[in-house]
């Protein structure tokens, strides 16, 4: 990291204090949600956030490409930090949801430019183990987050509200005064120009190419169909742990018996986890550097589907976490690999929209993730686990079409 460029040393740190605030309320506001509208109510609510982050993605790749990656950083910052402060101020459920979708908004097209200026400044074979770096800043604050929020965002969210706003300020400064851009030269000369509605459609124009390319658009599905999976970590599972897994004693050391309700042990576990990723992203992305792409991403989603079907079997806190620990080490393998992926396959000219479309999996696959919740008020918990497995194994089989697919074009062309 000492012969990085100053861009990713900078965001490097600024990424890292911001998100150890982040994973102090993100883990649990489908816990917040759930009690202040309902369980049904929302998990309808939680699909739209989602569907804005749609328009997001594909507006944030777009304006990284013509705008400039630094500018549209900077646009993400800004709308993260006013709309902090409007949740702060909030005293209404409905006020604090429509906040909720808009600092997701801006977080969403803050990502694709960011993705495309490390792509921009690291050679193609360091990738992987930048990616890795950074999603080991990503997730730092998910060491402590998770346990610190669990106290926090139900009794102090007003004062952690306003730390996150000071935080995505401080932010926004560091990137005001100390990131250039970083845009390759051929694709400097352009900028945004007309009315709205022309930007809208030279977008969809441009995007309406990448989705032709069979191969990437069987990767995003595939993407969806993981992600989906994943991200049960945030919108089920909370609730089937807060609901089922009964007060118990975590240990018993020297006559002191911590006891842990469902509402801890879910914050202990998203605190191994962001352990997990802290310790082991970059000795990970190592160990399995010469595994090929397609090995990776099969053996992941398989490790994170059996994960997470079997914690609907347990109730005891110990499995549980040896079980968030594996199902850590399975998304682990997922994310630098699917990163550098889009990174090699997309052409230079067009890297930051490929990188808008590639975060689509996230967007979409956040809008499906609730359906398990929906789910969970007609079937059983472990019919909604066996859904989720369901759903991790269609997305190894799409990864393993996907690539069948790619080798034979490989095939063709030698």
């Amino acid at each position: 990291m000492r012969t990085w460029d100053l861009n990713l040393k900078v965001r490097l740190i600024g990424e890292t204090l911001f998100n150890l605030l982040f994973w102090m309320y993100y883990p649990f506001l489908t816990i917040y949600f759930s009690d202040s509208f309902g369980q049904s109510v929302a998990g309808l609510l939680m699909s739209v956030p989602p569907l804005v982050g749609i328009i997001a993605n594909l507006l944030g790749g777009y304006l990284s490409d013509t705008l400039g990656r630094r500018q549209t950083m900077l646009l993400g910052s800004l709308v993260q930090v006013v709309i902090f402060a409007l949740f702060a101020l909030s005293l209404s459920d409905w006020i604090n949801y429509i906040a909720y979708i808009l600092i997701s908004f801006g977080r969403t097209i803050y990502y694709p430019a960011s993705s495309a200026m490390v792509a921009d400044l690291t050679p193609e074979k360091d990738r992987r183990e930048v990616f890795a770096v950074f999603l080991t800043a990503f997730n730092i604050g998910a060491v402590l987050g998770p346990m610190l929020g669990s106290i926090f965002f139900f009794h102090y969210r007003s004062e952690l509200l306003w730390s996150c706003t000071a935080a995505a300020f401080l932010y926004l400064y560091a990137i005001f005064f100390l990131i250039r851009e970083t845009m390759p030269e051929a694709e400097s000369g352009k900028r945004l120009s007309g009315s709205l509605l022309s930007v809208l459609k030279a977008q969809i124009r441009s995007y309406k190419v990448i989705f032709y390319d069979k191969v990437f658009a069987l990767f995003i599905l595939a993407g969806i169909v993981v992600m989906t999976v994943i991200r049960q970590e945030n919108t089920y599972l909370p609730i089937y742990i807060s609901a089922h897994v009964p007060e118990q004693v975590l240990f018993s050391w020297n006559g002191w018996s911590p006891n842990l309700g469902g509402v801890g042990v879910f914050g202990w576990m998203m605190g191994l986890s962001g352990i997990i990723f802290v310790l082991f992203s970059v000795p990970v992305a190592r160990m399995f550097e010469k595994i090929n792409d397609r090995t990776l991403l099969i053996l992941s989603i398989c490790v994170v589907g059996a994960s997470l079907f079997l914690m609907g079997c347990t109730t005891n806190v110990w499995m549980l976490l040896l079980l968030m620990a594996t199902m850590s080490f399975g998304e682990l393998m997922q994310s630098p690999v699917s990163d550098s992926f889009v990174s090699k396959y997309a052409p230079a000219e067009k890297r930051g929209q490929y990188m808008g479309a590639a975060t689509l999996q996230n967007t979409i696959g956040n809008f499906f993730a609730p359906v398990a919740m929906i789910l969970s008020g007609w079937v059983p918990s472990n019919g909604v686990f066996g859904f989720i497995l369901i759903c991790a194994l269609i997305g190894a089989l799409l990864y393993g079409l996907l690539f069948r697919i790619l080798y034979g074009k490989e095939e063709n062309i030698n």
